[in-house]
Formats: C-alpha cells, sequence, structure tokens
C-alpha cells in the first residue's frame, strides 16, 4: 500500500487539477512539474519543482526530452521491498516518486481536425507521457497512477481515510486503466499511420471504447455490449443521441444500424423499415417524407409491423402521425421536428435516435466480421457506377421509366441479405426476397409478399442467375425488365428466355452480395 509522499504532474487536459494538486501538497506531498502544467499550478499558489531542477537536465528539442531520466524512472521502478533496488536509487541520489498524474498529447483529437498535417500529428506523439504511465503501472504495488481526471476524487477520499496511502485493489484498477490508455493511444496512432495504404497490414488494431452495457445479447442468456470505435466522432450509429423510448437492445443496434445505412446512401428524400436486418420496404419520394415512408411500409405491411423506420429528412408532425399509427421499434432520422416528437413521445417505448446524416460514398472504412478464433477485415460495399454505362445482355434496350426503375432497384438490393431479390415499380419496392438458400426461393418469396399488381415491375438480383427459372418466374408475374450482375456459364440461357419474353436485362459486372 504505497503512502504517497512524492509525485510527478504534467498534463495534457488540465481540468480539476487545481483542487487535485492543492490537496496534495495539503498532505505534505511534494510535486515535480513540467511546462504548462507546472506555470499553471505555479500561478494558483501551489509549490513545484521542475522535473529539469529536480534532474539537473534542462528541457530540450523544443520539449520532446523533458522526463525520460534516470531519476524520474528509477523513482517509478524501484520495488520498496527490494532491498537491491533501494540501494541503488540511494547510491545514485534518486528518490521514490510514489504517484503520476499523467494524461496524453491530444492525437487523437489533432487527427479529426479536417486541416491536420502529418507533421502537427506526428507532433503530437507522445512518448514522455506512455513512458512514465507505463513505469508506474508496471510498478503498482508501490507507485499510484491516475490517467482519467474522474478518479481524482477517489484518490483523495483513499487518502483522507487511509491517512495519505492508498489501497492496493485501488492501484491495481488504477494500472488497468493505464494499459487501455496506452494501448488505445497506440493503436489510433498505428491505425492513422497506416490509414490510405492500400495494402492490409500484417496487424490490425480495433480499438473501441464502451458505450454501454446492454441487457443482454442476441438471447437472454447472452451478454453483451455496446463499443464505439475510436475515432468514429458523431457519424454512424454509435454516434447516435437516444431522444425518447426504451434502453436499446443487442438486436435494436443491429436494426437501427442496418435502417441508417439503408436510407443515408440516397440524396432523395428516401424511407426505409427494416426487420431482422433486412428491408421489409423502401421507397424515394419527390413530395414528402410522409409519402416516402408510407410507401415503403406498404410495400409489405405485415413484415413492416414491429420494425425499425429509417428515414433520411427531418422527421415532421404528418410522418409521425403517419408512425405513430401503428407499432414500430424504433426510428432513426437525422432530426425531429418539436410537433413530431410531442406526438412519437405518447408511445412510451419507441426508441428515437437522432444520428449524423452525413454520407461520402467515397469512405474507406472496414467492414468487419467475426468468425470462430479470427475475424475477417474487407473494405466497405460503397462502389457506384451508372446503370446507363452496363451491358444491356438483350434484344430490347430498358425504356425511360424502366432505366429509372433499374437505378433504384439497383441500390436497394445491396441492403438485401443474400440471396436478394427485389422488384420495384419506380421508385418503391413492391416485392422483396431475401435470404434464401436459392435464388429461385428468393423470387417467389419476393412474388408471393407483394400486394401490388406487379405488371410493368422489374427485378434486381445482387448476383447471377444459375439457371433460366428466375427469369421465367419474374416474367409470369409480370415483370419486364432485370438488373443483374452476370457472369454464369448460363448467362445465355437467361438471356434467351428474356428475349423470348421481350423481357429487357441489364449486366451490371458488379456483385452485391450481403452475408
Amino acid at each position: 500500500m504505497p503512502k504517497i509522499k512524492r509525485a510527478i504532474i504534467s498534463l495534457s487536459d488540465k481540468n480539476g487539477i487545481i483542487p487535485f494538486a492543492r490537496f496534495l501538497h495539503e498532505n505534505k506531498v511534494e510535486i515535480l512539474s513540467t511546462g504548462g502544467t507546472a506555470s499553471l499550478l505555479k500561478k494558483a499558489g501551489i509549490p513545484v519543482t521542475e522535473v529539469s531542477d529536480y534532474t539537473g537536465s534542462p528541457e530540450i528539442m523544443d520539449g520532446r526530452l523533458k522526463t525520460l531520466h534516470p531519476k524520474i524512472h528509477g523513482g517509478l521502478l524501484a520495488v520498496r521491498h527490494n532491498a537491491k533496488h533501494m540501494e541503488q536509487i540511494s547510491k545514485n541520489n534518486i528518490k521514490p516518486i510514489d504517484m503520476v498524474v499523467v494524461n496524453l498529447y491530444p492525437f487523437e483529437q489533432t487527427i479529426q481536425k479536417e486541416d491536420c498535417s502529418l507533421e502537427e500529428a506526428i507532433e503530437n506523439i507522445d512518448i514522455g507521457g506512455p513512458t512514465m504511465l507505463r513505469a508506474a503501472a508496471k510498478n503498482h504495488q508501490d507507485v499510484a497512477v491516475v490517467v482519467d481526471p474522474d478518479d481524482y476524487l477517489l484518490v483523495m477520499d483513499e487518502m483522507k481515510k487511509n491517512h495519505g496511502d492508498i489501497s492496493p485493489q485501488t492501484t491495481f484498477r488504477l494500472a488497468q486503466k493505464v494499459f487501455a490508455l496506452t494501448s488505445r493511444y497506440d493503436g489510433v496512432i498505428c491505425n492513422y499511420l497506416l490509414k490510405g495504404d492500400k495494402n492490409f497490414a500484417d496487424v490490425v488494431n480495433l480499438q473501441g471504447r464502451k458505450k454501454q452495457e446492454l441487457r443482454y445479447g442476441e438471447n437472454p442468456h447472452q451478454k453483451a455490449a455496446f463499443y464505439q470505435e475510436v475515432g468514429a466522432g458523431e457519424e454512424g450509429i454509435s454516434g447516435a443521441v437516444q431522444l425518447h423510448g426504451k434502453e436499446l437492445s443487442f438486436n435494436n443496434i443491429i436494426d437501427f444500424d442496418a435502417a441508417y445505412e439503408a436510407v443515408r446512401s440516397f440524396q432523395e428524400t428516401a424511407a426505409v423499415v427494416i426487420k431482422h436486418t433486412n428491408p421489409a420496404g423502401l421507397a424515394l419520394s419527390d413530395e414528402s417524407l410522409v409519402e416516402a415512408f408510407i410507401r415503403a411500409r406498404d410495400c409489405d405491411p405485415l413484415s413492416a409491423f414491429g420494425g425499425v423506420i429509417g428515414l433520411n429528412r427531418l422527421v415532421d408532425a404528418s410522418t409521425a402521425e403517419a408512425i405513430a399509427k401503428d407499432f414500430y421499434e424504433g426510428v432513426v432520422a437525422p432530426e425531429f421536428s418539436k410537433e413530431s416528437l410531442e406526438i412519437l413521445r405518447q408511445k412510451k417505448n419507441i426508441r428515437l435516435l437522432k444520428a449524423s446524416f452525413r454520407w461520402d460514398p467515397r469512405a474507406s472504412g472496414w467492414d468487419i466480421k467475426k468468425v470462430s478464433g479470427g475475424f475477417l477485415v474487407q473494405n466497405r460495399d460503397v462502389a457506384a457506377l451508372s446503370i446507363r454505362d452496363c451491358q444491356v445482355a438483350t434484344e430490347r434496350t430498358p425504356t425511360e421509366e424502366e432505366w429509372k426503375a433499374l437505378d433504384f432497384a439497383w441500390r436497394v438490393v445491396r441492403y438485401v441479405k443474400s440471396n436478394a431479390i427485389v422488384f420495384v415499380k419506380g421508385t418503391q419496392t413492391i416485392g422483396i426476397g431475401a435470404g434464401q438458400m436459392s435464388r429461385i426461393d428468393s423470387t417467389k418469396i419476393a412474388i408471393s409478399k407483394s400486394r401490388s399488381d406487379m405488371k410493368g415491375s422489374v427485378m434486381a438480383s445482387d448476383a447471377f442467375f444459375p439457371f433460366s427459372d428466375n427469369v421465367e418466374t419474374a416474367f409470369q408475374a409480370g415483370c419486364t425488365a432485370i438488373i443483374q450482375p452476370g457472369g454464369s456459364i448460363r448467362d445465355q440461357e437467361s438471356i434467351d428466355a428474356a428475349n423470348q419474353s421481350k423481357m429487357a436485362m441489364v449486366f451490371t459486372g458488379m456483385r452485391h452480395f450481403r452475408h
């Protein structure tokens, strides 16, 4: 149990340090400090010994070299019950340092600035801070190390109760925080320096900060927590703010993410209803958000019940009224009007999430999937194409109306689990078949779910047709045009079937599997 007699304080984030340092001084703790921290404490009337005066070595290289000295690290690393260690530090005029109060240069905040240069980022890589923290944490049985201003009160309370001592349980917990911090810090630096590298690095650093613990996982017998990727900021579901409703569940978060991803990719006014990660319906509108929502809901209202709604415009009162007529788990949108909140908050449990909808289709964030003993990493599926430049495989070219519907269908199908089939009229889905083991089953399910007249509809498939039966079944339902990647050894059979039925078929040369 270390008794605190000497502490070193060197901070980037100085919030709360004045009362904490004053407490240490009042409890007869000698304070060593550096640079701006030392100046701040002196101005507050707190006696401080400059580290350079203590070590006899001046700060040099624009402050790059301050604390890397045997008098600092010997004082941190010496094991107090090791007679040899104590004899050696005494011979070298090294005094024990019992507490380290350090936080690091703001590298993470620096690189989030739009105008941050590589040189500025490099200068914000802390060297002395992590070294002191790791030394103190390694010797936590003798040294207390504080990296989080939220722990100042905890440390003061323990010192008051224990006559200046801190318990081993507390110093161990504080040491755990250190290695969590330095691990994250180095991971962020590594990821930043590798950013833009076209090749995948030999080592991948996945950095996450716990946002909340969840009641349970996919099922009640599974424990779960929600982590936000370090550096994610306000974008994405992890940065969303919950405005109302029950606590988010594991499955809610996955569905909210699917809803968010689906509608934020559209510049037009868009609405989607997600059920078990798949769109039950997705639609656009030139008129209003409420029209987009109603059209999305009406694709498959039975499946939409109890789903998660994604909207890419401010939710107004009329849209809120339409939503409030049925039961939904939640709504994610960029903004909610005051009137819409008043309407939706009458439903006690509906979850309302406000999320940033900034969208850059060139974004190159990672898509990560866990497998037993490892994980897969790939670029996100954000590739776009102009379908007017795609190959028309059939004798008949799509009409202008079909081209527009095919474009919409192709943009929707990437958000449907494979094997994915989407039937569309205009800018409204009218039948969706998802996640089946055979593509023909997905086609049949999409047709069976349709509540609309399918005559004049178009169809999108996320991958090629292995047989012509999909074309024949779609034609019998009333479909007139198809968009699909092509590339099957049986492509000609599908082309022949389309030609026989006077259908148009477009090959994109791009697949949109969503496993």
